[in-house]
This record gives C-alpha cells, structure tokens and sequence, in this order.
C-alpha cells in the first residue's frame, strides 16, 4: 500500500541525498518538552556541533603529542567558527589524552607522533593544512570533521598516497582510502529496523523533515528496508506543522487498523511532538512501536516526553565517552564533546605497530581487515570504500533517560 500525501509532501527516493550532510551526530540541546496540543521544531536536528559540553575553544594549532618516529597529521578546526573550534580543540585535547596513555603503558610504546593543524571551518582551508602536512611526511591523516573538508583532504592526500581517517558520518566523502570514523546514517538505521523485525514488526512508516538531515535519514530508511526485505507502507515529508497534523491524520486510520505497527521519527527536535500528536489522536503510547535515531541519545526533549516512552533508537556504547569524560575532566576543567572519542579512537589505532610500521605504513588491507577494531565508542570496522560499520546498541526510552534493550554485539 502506499500513501499520497496532500500538504505533507511525499518524495521519491534522490540517489545522492547522502552526501549533503557534514555533522550530523550533537551534543544535546535542551530543550523544553512538548505540550500535549503543540508542535516544536526546536533546534534543527544534524545542525551546529556546539553545546554545553563543547569544552573550551582554546587554540591547538602546532600542538605535538608522542614521541615516535612516524609522523601523524592531526587536521580540526580550531579557528574561524566558534563552534567548530570548540569542537576541534575538545578533539585535539582528546588526541593528547590518547597518547599520554600510550606513553603511559611501555608494552604500547610511542610509535608516532601526532601534529596538530588547523583547518579552519573551509574546504580550502583543510586543503592546505593537508599540504602542509605531506610537506612535513605525514604518514596519515586523521580527520578533518567537516564532509566537504574530508573530501578536501582526501583529494590532497590521494596525490601523496597517504590514507585519510575522516570524522565526518556523510558517506558521500568517503572513497577508497578515505575512511569516515563516524557512525553512518545507513549504520544505525539498519541496526534499529533489525531490532524491530526481530520484535515482529512488518509495516514500517517514516516521517522526515524536508532538511538535509531528514533527506539522509529518509535515503537510509530506504535502503534498511530493501537489506532487509522490510516493507515501506508510507513515507512522509514535512517542513511545518500544517503538515505534520496532516501526516498525523492520514497515519491514525493505518495505525488504528494495523496496516502499519511501526513508525520511524528520526528528528529528535520534532519527534516529542508527533508523540503528543499520536496520542492525542487516539494512538495509545505504546500501540504502536516508534523509533529514533541516534541522535536522541542524551535529548532532555526525548527523555522527559511521556508519550515517547517505550519508543527504541541506536547509539554507541556510552562506557568510553563515561571513562574519557573524567580524565578529560581532571586535566582540562570541563567535559570533552562526544566526538572527543572519535579522535582518542583514531590516535590509538594510528599508533598501533603493524599499522605505522608496517611496509607500507597504514596498509588498506590491515585497515579494513573484516574482524574490525575495539574503540572508545564500541567495535567498528572500515570497509574497502571508505565508509565504516559500527556495533550499536538499542535503547529504550524510559521516562527521564534510556535504558539498554539490546546491548551492542561484541563482533561484526
């Protein structure tokens, strides 16, 4: 069955809608829960990478961390943007953090050393730090954040043939030898829908807003259905909330005669008020099964909106960021941003021996070798073209947090 949407638009399918999306993983942003009869848009979701948590945007250009003979380029940025300095520098910290661990465990020993530069927040700016940093022999790159950096650089570093582990989650800049350190899109939506097969559910809706973060996850939604031999009943679009009561409308008729038993509402900005709309409209809580993205993880919004209770959503193992946090801490008075993991996971691979000792350094087929490495953020694994498999676990919304359903699998 499929569903016309009048008001709410309805959209095929666009091939490249996932290389639009640079950052698409934030820190929280509270935000006010939804009253029963509202509707917020709130912050846009897949936004800005600042918050609270960013830590201190203090400059990090020209930092050096290790001792060891092979040199590593660490590219963020730190300069230009506010708040992408604040997450570059929470990252560069983060990086210091990973190699004083390793100078702290001798079997480890320093096999590299890690020099910071800064990308500021262009393309071309990203470009030319990675210049500079083959001009010096860089082995590999680690970063930069940002998809058209990533991209920037990779174009650079294929000239010099130098591998690039990127931090952005837009697979569109990933390629042979340009690796994305980052949950994809595709990742956590497969994860999450193949919870949901497991508990039964075969008529699947998803409701996105008309952004590029909605656009991605609506690809991603798409193409977990197909690897998954799922059925997509109904996909919607909207870009207000003219349209989301409308989508509402046409769903209850569907949901009350159970031609659809799950609805997918990634956008955490505006997913607490389609709960409070569902209820309203007579869909209990918990009649039908909703599900989130990762980027719910941690929402004010999500955790303290009664009706969201009991909807599922994937994230990343929370025991490193945990960890990281307190050290991090100790040394620099505030918390580190949660993409801090992601540059303490990439120093450490980068100083693993057989990868910045071997012939050749950082060869491709030890980086994407299948049984992956074990990260801050849980296990992952590189693929051939670039992009990355994480293990997520489900959560579960309970009222004022989360709670595990279903923990991370210990391989891929």
């Amino acid at each position: 069955m499929s569903v016309s949407v009048s008001g709410a638009r309805r959209r095929g399918f666009v091939s490249g809608a996932l290389r639009n999306l640079g950052l698409g993983l934030v820190a929280a942003v509270a935000l006010a829960a939804c009253s029963p009869g509202g509707f917020s848009f709130g912050p846009s979701s897949g936004g800005g990478v600042g918050g609270p948590d960013a830590g201190p945007a203090t400059l990090s250009a020209g930092r050096n961390f290790g001792t060891g003979p092979v040199k590593v380029a660490l590219l963020l940025p730190l300069s230009g943007d506010a708040s992408l300095a604040a997450v570059g520098t929470s990252m560069a910290n983060a990086s210091e953090l990973a190699m004083n661990f390793v100078a702290a465990n001798p079997n480890l020993g320093s096999n590299i050393t890690v020099v910071v530069k800064d990308t500021g927040p262009t393309a071309g700016g990203a470009a030319q730090a990675a210049t500079t940093a083959l001009a010096e022999g860089a082995s590999l790159i680690l970063g930069p954040l940002r998809a058209d950096q990533v991209t920037a650089v990779g174009q650079v570093a294929r000239t010099g043939g130098v591998s690039v582990i990127g931090f952005s989650n837009n697979s569109g800049a990933a390629s042979p030898g340009v690796f994305l350190l980052n949950v994809l899109p595709e990742t956590e939506v497969k994860r999450s829908m193949s919870y949901a097969k497991k508990l039964g559910k075969k008529a699947f809706a998803g409701i996105f807003p008309t952004t590029d973060f909605g656009r991605i996850q609506e690809g991603a939604f798409r193409q977990a259905m197909a690897d998954l031999g799922l059925t997509a009943r109904a996909v919607y679009n909207f870009s207000s909330e003219a349209e989301a009561r409308t989508i509402v409308t046409q769903l209850v008729p569907l949901l009350q005669s159970g031609q659809i038993d799950l609805i997918f509402i990634p956008d955490r900005a505006t997913a607490p008020s389609f709960a409070n709309l569902l209820n309203e409209a007579g869909i209990a809580p918990g009649s039908v099964q909703l599900v989130g993205s990762a980027d719910w993880n941690n929402d004010p919004a999500v955790a303290n909106t009664t009706t969201l209770a009991g909807a599922i959503f994937p994230a990343v193992s929370e025991t490193g960021l945990a960890a990281l946090t307190t050290e991090y801490q100790a040394k620099y008075g505030a918390a580190p941003h949660p993409f801090a993991t992601l540059a303490y996971t990439a120093t450490i691979l980068a100083n693993a021996k057989s990868l910045a000792n071997g012939t050749p350094r950082y060869d491709r087929g030890l980086l994407t070798a299948s049984a992956g490495f074990n990260g801050r953020d849980g296990v992952f694994r590189f693929l051939a073209d670039g992009r990355s498999e994480f293990a997520l676990s489900i959560r579960q919304v309970t009222i004022g947090g989360s709670s595990v359903a279903e923990e991370a699998p210990k391989k891929l």
